[in-house]
């Protein structure tokens, strides 16, 4: 092993979709960047057990799935053979191109990569543990913490055994079970269920509020819900899962319905998925000004400074939204705070996407949000129904939503669920954050037949008629 820097101008602790985004900007800026990872590739848990792996999956989910419906549209195929074995290398091939990427990325721009575990003994000092065991000091100007989070795992559910799996786990893929729960119907869940679900399993959603995706806009749920409710067994809501029981049969579950009863139901597997916690344990900080919340995140200010004027934070563990691209955006903040340009986080529009089949996207406020801030909001809504391009695909189910300010008309939050929802909400990002207005939308031409078209009728409505669509109007309006 190459001797261990001693000292750096920053050094960023993490190299997830944060972290190496920092380290890369702080360098391509001239400053001299140690990125401290416990890993030897870089790409934390979004490229190694989170985002990347688990779109790798649902895509073939989605290939799965698009198979067996083709039948409606007369083309038949023979039922999908799967090799598990095959798909975990593909799937680790593609989690490997991009990983060693990131490590050639900071060859390239000079940025030293060292896989060593990080720990402050001061606010200009960390203690490096390397995989060997040694430990060795570095001293630094600036530190970017981006240690990100881990899944949240109840003290009821922990075990040492693997039927039990958290989001990583499940990832792992090591065999497909006959019957699998899911415990929690987020994202994470949703997206991992959706998977099994295509693989084979039977697979049981439970949640313990009232909803699918809690927090988002019913109207895109709803869509999605539907489709689930074919392709899973069973979606329990206002249920709690009491106690899991591993036993030689299997992974005994006691659920607790919303009439109060019981009932015991044995699975072959069980996945965890109900939220992740941000990493500040055993970083030292006890050992800095920076002050940790009560939830484990750590404090910042809009240029992402910590409460140490050395000490910067950015990512899951400075607070939610837990997201990749929030992450990579605040890399760019942190960065530019320390070269002491006036940078802030000021975005207004930070997209949500559920890589779900429909997909569901949003960004800006909620119909919900506005009305529990008593704001008056017009909202419009153009169904898929009425889009050539949905007929096509055969996927009319989906729904664009706009919400827009009175008056003015200015665009305040944009949610979509249908394929390819992830893909769209960029242009209503851009309508956010830039305060465009419903005509805005509504006069730039948008490429027929696209789903983007939606977004355009959708801002028709708000003016007055959609083309494609006619509400007529309520006497005396």
């Amino acid at each position: 092993m190459a001797a261990a820097p001693t000292e750096t101008e920053i050094v960023v602790i993490g190299a997830g979709p944060g972290g190496y985004p920092a380290a890369f900007a702080a360098a391509d800026h001239g400053k001299k960047v140690v990125l401290v990872n416990d890993e030897p590739k870089g790409g934390g848990v979004c490229l190694n057990r989170g985002c990347i792996p688990s779109k790798a999956l649902l895509h073939i989910a989605k290939l799965i799935n698009e198979s067996r419906e083709a039948a409606h549209c007369g083309l038949t195929f023979a039922e999908p053979k799967l090799d598990l074995a095959q798909l975990r290398t593909w799937k680790g091939e593609v989690v490997g191109k991009l990983t060693g990427g990131i490590n050639e990325l900071c060859k390239a721009r000079g940025v030293t990569y060292v896989q060593a575990r990080g720990s402050f003994s001061s606010s200009n000092t960390l203690t490096l543990t390397h995989p060997d065991g040694t430990k060795s000091e570095l001293k630094f100007e600036k530190a970017i913490i981006a240690t990100g989070s881990i899944p949240a795992m109840p003290a009821i559910f922990k075990t040492d055994d693997r039927r039990v799996m958290d989001s990583t786990g499940a990832l792992d893929l090591e065999s497909v079970p006959a019957k699998l729960l899911v415990v929690g119907g987020g994202y994470i869940g949703l997206e991992m269920g959706t998977v099994y679900a295509a693989l084979g399993s039977k697979v049981t959603v439970v949640e313990m509020t009232a909803n699918l995706l809690p927090g988002a806009d019913r109207d895109l749920v709803r869509p999605l819900q539907k489709r689930l409710e074919g392709q899973f067994e069973k979606i329990l809501v206002n249920t709690k899962v009491d106690s899991l029981d591993c036993t030689p049969a299997g992974v005994v579950a006691k659920l607790t319905g919303p009439d109060g009863k019981t009932v015991a139901e044995t699975f072959d597997k069980v996945l965890i998925s109900i939220g992740r916690r941000p990493v500040t344990q055993g970083l030292g900080l006890e050992n800095t000004k920076a002050v940790v919340t009560d939830k484990g995140f750590i404090q910042i200010d809009k240029a992402c400074r910590t409460s140490d004027p050395n000490l910067y934070a950015i990512g899951d563990v400075a607070g939610e939204p837990m997201l990749a691209h929030k992450a990579t955006r605040e890399a760019k903040v942190a960065v530019e705070a320390i070269l002491g340009h006036p940078a802030e986080f000021d975005n207004v529009a930070i997209p949500a996407v559920v890589f779900t089949d429909p997909e569901i996207a949003w960004c800006g406020i909620t119909e919900t949000e506005a009305a529990a801030q008593k704001r008056d909001v017009l909202v419009a809504k153009f169904p898929w129904a009425a889009s050539g391009r949905a007929q096509t695909l055969a996927r009319t189910e989906g729904l664009t939503k706009l919400i827009c300010e009175p008056g003015t008309q200015r665009v305040l939050g944009v949610g979509i669920v249908g394929p390819g929802a992830g893909e769209m909400i960029a242009e209503a990002v851009i309508a956010v954050e830039t305060a465009a207005v419903a005509r805005d939308l509504a006069d730039s031409i948008h490429a027929h037949p696209t789903l983007s078209e939606t977004l355009m009728e959708a801002a028709e409505s708000i003016l007055g008629q959609a083309t494609h669509v006619y509400r007529p109007k309520r006497a005396g309006v």
